[in-house]
C-alpha cells in the first residue's frame, strides 16, 4: 500500500510517498511564493523518485491546516483534483498533527505552535500512546500569552515545535522555562514525509473519502471574512436602531 502526502500550509511546500517499508521519497521547497508553481513537479518527481506509479497508489493525504489560506487551497484543490482523476480517496491531516508527529518519541506533551500573526498563533497539545498523536486541547487560535496559561495547567514537561516558537520564543520561554523544551530548527516547518505516513494510517484505517467532501480547516475567518462579518453585523444593528 502507498499513499502520496501533500503539504503546503505553511512557507514550505513538500511531497512525498509512503509505503509500509517507510517513506520511499520526498522533495521540499521552501518558498511560499512558488507553492502554486512547485507542487506538481514536485508531485510527477517523487512518484518517478519512489518507482510508485499513480496506479499503485491506495490514496492522498493532504495537510489540511491550519496555516496559510491561500497556501492550504492550493494543497486541498490539487489533492481533490488528482484524487478525483485518479479515482482515489483522499484524507485530510492537521498540519498541526503533521508537526508533532516527528517528535513521538520526545517522552513528553508535543505542543505544535504556527504562527498566526495578529499576535496569535494555531496550536494544539499532543500525548503519543499509539501510531498517531492523541490530542488533548485544541486546535485553537489562542495569542502566546493565553498558550503559555494553557501549557502551565498541564503542569507536565512539553515540547515546542513550529515557526511559532521562534516568532514568540520570548514570551514562550519566559513563561514555560520550567517546563518546555524547543525542537531543533529543522523540526519548525511541517514535511511531506509525516503527512504520507499519517495518511498511510489513516487509508489503513479507512478513514479516506470522497474527494468532494474534503475541507480545509481554517480555525479562524480569514482577513476578508473577518471584514464581511463586520460589515453584516454593523449593517444589522443599523437597521435594528431605525
Amino acid at each position: 500500500m502507498y499513499v502520496l502526502g501533500i503539504e503546503s500550509a505553511t512557507p514550505v511546500a513538500a511531497a512525498a510517498v509512503a509505503g509500509s517499508a517507510g517513506i520511499l521519497a520526498e522533495r521540499m521547497v521552501w518558498n511560499s511564493r512558488t507553492h502554486s508553481v512547485n507542487l506538481l513537479p514536485m508531485i510527477k518527481a517523487v512518484l518517478e523518485d519512489s518507482g510508485v506509479g499513480r496506479e499503485s497508489l491506495a490514496g492522498i493525504a493532504v495537510s489540511g491546516g491550519p496555516g496559510s489560506f491561500t497556501g492550504l487551497r492550493i494543497g486541498m484543490s490539487t489533492a481533490k483534483a488528482l484524487a478525483q482523476v485518479w479515482g482515489l480517496p483522499v484524507v485530510g491531516i492537521s498540519t498541526l498533527e503533521v508537526l508533532a508527529y516527528p517528535l513521538a518519541g520526545c517522552g513528553s506533551l508535543i505542543c505544535p505552535v504556527l504562527n498566526a500573526r495578529k499576535n496569535e498563533v494555531y496550536s494544539a497539545v499532543y500525548e503519543y500512546s499509539g501510531p498517531a498523536p492523541a490530542c488533548l486541547k485544541g486546535p485553537m487560535a489562542v495569542s502566546p500569552a493565553e498558550l503559555v496559561k494553557i501549557l502551565s495547567a498541564f503542569d507536565k514537561p512539553v515540547m515546542l515545535v513550529g515557526d511559532g516558537t521562534l516568532a514568540y520564543g520570548a514570551v514562550l520561554k519566559a513563561g514555560l522555562e520550567e517546563v518546555a523544551r524547543f525542537a531543533p530548527l529543522s523540526a519548525n516547518f511541517p514535511r511531506g514525509a509525516a503527512v504520507a505516513e499519517l495518511g498511510l494510517i489513516a487509508i489503513r484505517e479507512g478513514r479516506g473519502i470522497d474527494p468532494a467532501g474534503l475541507l480545509p480547516e481554517y480555525i479562524r475567518p480569514s482577513a476578508a471574512e473577518a471584514a464581511w462579518e463586520k460589515k453584516q453585523s454593523g449593517r444589522q444593528n443599523g437597521e435594528r436602531n431605525l
